[in-house]
């Protein structure tokens, strides 16, 4: 089955003091997440580790976790549509990215982000994580 995975949910995978979903629970999952999730992951671990809440180096150890996951990057948007949920539910451009990308391919959406949560029960997407 596939999951649309966002970064917060990731994160609460990756670091040490969040309250994470089990990993487990997305080994049977086709994971799949927009082309900015690459840099969101990797804004998050950065910025942890200069706030001193990840160890120097931290970071390329979570990175080859995140790798492992085998997520797979989708950069195909419907422009129109990311732009109408964006407007309809006052979200950011990236979160109304996920929750296109959720809906185009009609799988559930894994976040820990209030709006983004709220805006995808709106639009009918399950949710996981």
């Amino acid at each position: 089955m596939t999951l649309v995975v966002d970064a917060s949910l990731i994160a609460g995978l990756l670091l040490p003091d969040e309250a994470g979903i089990d990993p487990r629970a997305l080994e049977s999952e086709d994971l799949v997440a927009p082309w900015l999730f690459w840099a969101e992951i990797r804004n998050i671990l950065i910025v942890n580790e200069r706030r001193g809440r990840l160890p120097e180096g931290f970071a390329e150890q979570m990175l080859d976790a995140v790798e492992a996951l085998g997520i797979q990057l989708d950069s195909r948007p419907s422009e129109a549509a990311v732009l109408r949920l964006s407007r309809r539910h006052r979200l950011t451009i990236y979160d109304a990215l996920y929750l296109e990308l959720a809906l185009r391919l009609g799988a559930p959406l894994g976040s820990h982000d209030k709006a983004l949560r709220h805006a995808a029960r709106a639009e009918g997407v399950p949710l996981a994580g």
